[in-house]
């Protein structure tokens, strides 16, 4: 369906775990433990979040996987879909906007989703972040690096068939308003014409994971 920027299995290969848990332990090692001295009292330094982004379209197994990601190495798990659903279903002012725009195949403003991942992000007591399916567009990606002011640590993405995509979508029966096949042609749509920038820009900078 689209280019490939890297070849990358259905499932976490013992390789990636080993590539992660390895990064992980040593940005631990530079922020664990490291104290700054203050009027006398030793403080333990902030630590900065270590983000993960997970891309793939509809049905390309990220809520499988993340899943597994999760009970390895213990990240909050932050779905951007479940988020914005959760926001639908509050009836906040942006909910009617952003039900309207889920239902149109089409991507919520940015600042409108940042500003949803910035509130449980600062709600956790955990460091670790597992974002699902976002930013999906390179507006996404500037807005999220603007208003949060880090860059993930590690992005993955997982490819899937069109053919494979649809099939799961509409066979997983959990309710969802985007889960019908206009809406779904939509999303695959909209997918493969924004994300592509976004996975070839963590492409150049090394930080996506096959």
């Amino acid at each position: 369906m689209w280019r490939r920027v890297a070849s990358l299995s259905s499932s976490i290969s013992s390789s990636f775990l080993a590539q992660t848990a390895s990064r992980l332990n040593t940005w631990e090692s530079l922020t664990t433990g490291i104290a700054q001295q203050a009027k006398g009292v030793i403080a333990p330094k902030e630590k900065t979040p270590f983000i993960t982004f997970v891309l793939g379209g509809p049905g390309s197994g990220k809520g499988t996987q993340c899943i597994k990601i999760v009970e390895t190495f213990g990240f909050a798990h932050l779905s951007a879909g479940d988020l914005l659903r959760r926001e639908i279903a509050s009836k906040s002012a942006d909910g009617a906007m952003i039900l309207n725009t889920i239902k149109e195949g089409k991507i919520v403003p940015s600042q409108v989703t940042v500003k949803l991942i910035q509130k449980e992000m600062e709600l956790s007591d955990n460091h670790k972040f597992l974002i699902d399916g976002f930013p999906r567009t390179e507006e996404n990606r500037v807005s999220f690096e603007r208003i949060i002011g880090v860059e993930p640590n590690v992005v993955l993405f997982f490819d899937c068939p069109e053919e494979e995509m649809v099939k799961r979508v509409l066979n997983r029966n959990e309710g969802r308003v985007d889960d019908n096949l206009e809406t779904i042609k939509k999303r695959l749509t909209v997918f493969q014409a924004l994300s592509l920038p976004v996975i070839n820009y963590y492409s150049e900078r090394g930080k996506l994971y096959t």
